[in-house]
């Protein structure tokens, strides 16, 4: 099992974290005393994981990535085509988090790995809102909301198997409509969208059929913990993370 962290800078706008804290990048904030970055190398690490990459084209994240004992890999257009670089090189099975993950535990990875089921081309840990709200009162997520539940990202993929590969087109369209899930279901027949429209399709469901689409065994995998799914996109998710850790 090999491991890839996505650490690309996009264009456009400052990183509002990377701009709050005086970065180039939000991966090197420091949080408990360490670079936030160290943090997520420090969880796979402690998961087992000894081959991990790190997708990135900042001069100083490459720079700390090679001091943490990571290889570094060039960043594509986006996270999928930084995703297909990294499946690549690194190969199959291959972990795949982001360097935003400050909360991230090796337990965390344990646990997806053991939960996702053996015929998986790919899989994906998704969190239930309730669980996050128990873990987290007041944190506010963006919500993918099917007839059972609603989900939030966790930012922990696993690419099985050589066939995940054709997933990886597919990850561009759902990174399109992430926040539009109708436009997801829209995508996979008028049946498919009708169910979402009622209220009936789940998203276990819309992600096995996804998969089928395009050739893969897709699962979405539960968060045990609610906490996963918390990472820092903005200055008050970095408080939050910098209580919850100092606090641990």
């Amino acid at each position: 099992m090999n491991a890839l962290i996505l650490a690309g800078s996009r264009p456009g706008a400052p990183d509002p974290v990377a701009e709050a804290e005086g970065v180039s990048h939000k991966s090197l904030v420091d949080i408990a005393g360490k670079p936030m970055l160290a943090h997520v190398v420090a969880a796979l690490r402690d998961a087992g994981i000894s081959r991990i990459a790190v997708s990135a084209n900042d001069a100083a994240v490459r720079a700390l990535a090679l001091e943490l004992g990571c290889e570094v890999l060039a960043t594509g257009t986006g996270p999928s085509a930084s995703v297909a670089i990294g499946l690549e090189a690194l190969g199959a099975p291959l972990l795949v988090t982001t360097s935003d993950h400050a909360l991230l535990k090796g337990v965390w990875v344990r646990d997806f790995l053991n939960d996702t089921p053996q015929a998986s081309d790919v899989a994906m840990l998704l969190a239930r809102r309730e669980a996050i709200e128990a873990a987290m009162p007041g944190s506010r997520r963006t919500y993918l909301r099917f007839a059972d539940g609603h989900w939030s990202g966790c930012n922990l993929f696993l690419l099985a198997t050589p066939n995940a590969r054709l997933a990886i087109d597919t990850w561009k369209m759902v990174e399109a409509d992430r926040k539009r899930p109708w436009r997801i279901a829209a995508r996979l027949g008028i049946g498919m969208l009708l169910g979402y429209a009622l209220g009936r399709l789940t998203l276990s469901a819309a992600i096995a059929r996804l998969g089928r689409r395009i050739g893969v065994t897709a699962s979405l995998v539960p968060a045990r913990d609610g906490l996963a799914a918390v990472d820092v996109d903005k200055p008050s998710d970095l408080a939050d993370a910098r209580a919850i850790l100092a606090s641990a």
